[in-house]
């Protein structure tokens, strides 16, 4: 690091002399700057660099030297004090030195499974960890509940849940008319039309208005966690945080769990009843009254389905927020480091949902839902 300048340095400057290129003073970071572009003008047509006036040089105006030569096409470089030569000549050398190879960053295959085995363990740790300080957290709040943040816990109910109730009450509707109408072209064949609306209505409640709401839930909410947590630690917010012995477990993670567990199953149900009124529209096209699909929806949607799906929706909701925060709190350093955590929360939250919505199906199976 250059150390700063004192009153008495001489300010850096040149002059051309005919074919002479003269330069004074002190030719340091701080100062040639400055005159960088005009020296190199000068330099032009030069037949020699002329130092003797130099008081001090560093490697920056050893570059300028060395640049000005070159421009000027060869010019010598004259009268350059001993300090100022032994500078010159490091110069040379580390220009003049071989640019290093660029090694071979593919691993044999052995070793590069090793790697990934070994980061994949690390990342469970990472995971692992996580999980088990929530968990505490989580406990400690129910102990205290005056340590849950509720302002913030109310900011993400607005953000998580009332904004996303527009989108879902659009995707719910559109989802009830495509699985209405391609319902029905299958049963028309069999003059089975009438069962339209316990398949629709089934398939609905207990699997694709949870999961739908869970995606939605992914796509806005978990990215945005990752996100914004990811600037936090790239910021370094989350150290300041940790160090002004704040935990941000409990100021920043669980709020965000509370608030997506609490909005999923509203955006299921929400899910469901447009995904229902979607479906009741096309049968309504296609000749079926309204008391005739609302007699077949009573006859076979259950309690046991709705709470069912309900019910997993709020683990889904826990699943997509934690793999959020965890994302953004994890995230690394650079310019990169924010997106690659939200592509991460979005990409993991709708993995884990589908596979939980796998253990959910054998579960239920068992269990004669």
């Amino acid at each position: 690091m250059q150390p700063p300048m004192s009153d008495t340095v001489e300010q850096a400057g040149f002059e051309r002399d005919g074919e002479t290129l003269r330069l004074r003073g002190a030719l340091v970071t701080r100062q040639v700057g400055s005159i960088w572009e005009a020296v190199e003008k000068a330099a032009r047509g030069a037949r020699r660099l002329d130092l003797s006036a130099v008081s001090s040089l560093d490697t920056t105006g050893a570059a300028l030297v060395l640049r000005s030569a070159e421009v000027a096409e060869g010019a010598a470089v004259e009268g350059a004090s001993k300090p100022v030569a032994a500078v010159m000549d490091r110069a040379r050398a580390a220009l003049a030195a071989p640019r290093p190879a660029a090694g071979d960053a593919r691993l044999p295959f052995v070793a590069g499974v090793g790697a990934w085995g070994v980061g994949l363990v690390k990342r469970l740790l990472v995971s692992t960890g996580f999980i088990g300080e929530t968990a505490v957290m989580g406990a400690a709040v129910l102990a205290h509940p005056r340590r849950l943040r509720f302002n913030d816990l109310l900011r993400h109910l607005d953000e998580a849940g009332l904004r996303a109730f527009p989108l879902t009450l659009l995707l719910g509707t559109l989802i009830g008319v495509i699985l209405a109408f391609q319902s029905s072209v299958p049963m028309r064949q069999f003059g089975a039309e009438i069962y339209i609306p316990p398949l629709v209505g089934i398939s609905l409640v207990r699997e694709l208005g949870p999961l739908v709401a869970a995606i939605i839930l992914a796509g806005r909410t978990g990215s945005a966690f990752a996100a914004e947590l990811g600037t936090m630690t790239v910021n370094e917010e989350i150290d300041a945080l940790r160090i002004m012995g704040v935990d941000p477990m409990a100021m920043l993670v669980l709020p965000r769990l509370v608030a997506a567990m609490a909005v999923m199953p509203v955006l299921s149900l929400l899910m469901d009843l447009s995904g229902l009124l979607g479906m009741g529209v096309v049968m309504g096209t296609l000749g079926f009254p309204p008391a005739l699909v609302i007699n077949q929806l009573q006859q076979w949607l259950t309690l046991g389905g709705l709470v069912g799906g309900l019910g997993k929706s709020i683990i889904f909701g826990l699943a997509i927020a934690g793999i959020g925060c965890r994302s953004g709190l994890s995230a690394g350093r650079g310019p990169r480091a924010v997106g690659d955590a939200a592509t991460a929360a979005v990409v993991g939250g709708i993995v884990a949902t589908v596979v939980l919505d796998g253990l959910f199906a054998v579960l239920f199976y068992r269990l004669g839902w």
